[in-house]
This record gives structure tokens, C-alpha cells and sequence, in this order.
């Protein structure tokens, strides 16, 4: 749970670096996140009458108060996680001793966020780098202290 929680203690921290159990635990968490805000707002779906609207001919029926719940949490967990999520993929790329800027390449319709994706696989550089220590060399000197 530490390392899903990590991102929102360095919640807009831009330099240093992030291991891939940083980055890829966070976006587990934010998954299992979105995953619960959409079965609140599929809960909220009259899915009887809309399948008996649907076979008179008629006009469906609008969802329910708990599909507008899910709806409100889904939009504010967005905003929350705007900002850790591009600053948590800003230092993937720092641990591959790249720019962050390369977290622009997400942009590219249809492939940038396949190729982010990609990057966000690659171990990061063993030792220093021009954005800092190696973070898994700090936990392996706890361990081994």
C-alpha cells in the first residue's frame, strides 16, 4: 500500500526519481479506483426499465441518483490525480536519465500513449544520473545495513 500511496506524498514533485514499483503501483490503485466509480455509476442504471422501454418502442429512462454519485467521485478522482500522475511519469523518465518532456510524447494520436507505456517498462539507470541517486540502490542499502 506504500507504494500506491507514494505519488500523493510527492504530490507535485517534478524532480528526482520513481521506481517502476512506484509508477506501476500507483496506476493499480488509480484502476481499482476508476473501477469502483464505474460499478457505483452502473448500480445507478435502470437497466429493467430501460430493457421493457426498449421493447415497447418507448423513450428510456434516465439513469438514477447513485449513476450521478459515481459520476461526481469519477470526475473528482480525475482532478486529484492529474497532477501526481503526470509528476509520477515525469520521474520514470528521470530514472532512465531522460527528460520529463518526454511525457509530451502522450500527446501523438493514436501510438504516444503506447510509446509512453513502453518507456514506463524499462528499468530505470543503475547509479547516479544528472536527476539523482538510484532509488532502488537506497532500498538495498536499508536492507543490507
Amino acid at each position: 500500500m506504500e507504494w500506491m500511496l507514494l505519488p500523493f506524498r510527492r504530490y507535485a514533485d517534478f524532480s528526482g526519481r520513481s521506481r517502476r514499483m512506484e509508477y506501476w503501483m500507483y496506476q493499480v490503485f488509480t484502476l481499482l479506483v476508476y473501477a469502483a466509480c464505474f460499478a457505483v455509476m452502473l448500480a445507478g442504471m435502470p437497466w429493467g426499465e430501460m430493457v421493457a422501454a426498449g421493447q415497447k418502442g418507448g423513450a428510456s429512462t434516465p439513469p438514477g441518483p447513485l449513476f450521478f454519485v459515481g459520476l461526481v467521485l469519477l470526475a473528482l478522482w480525475y482532478l486529484v490525480t492529474f497532477v501526481p500522475d503526470i509528476a509520477v511519469t515525469v520521474r520514470r523518465f528521470h530514472d532512465q536519465n531522460l527528460s520529463g518532456w518526454f511525457y509530451l510524447l502522450r500527446f501523438i494520436p493514436s501510438v504516444g500513449w503506447i510509446v509512453v507505456t513502453v518507456f514506463m517498462f524499462i528499468d530505470g539507470n543503475r547509479g547516479e544520473n544528472r536527476f539523482g541517486q538510484d532509488s532502488k540502490a537506497e532500498r538495498m542499502g536499508d536492507v543490507f545495513a
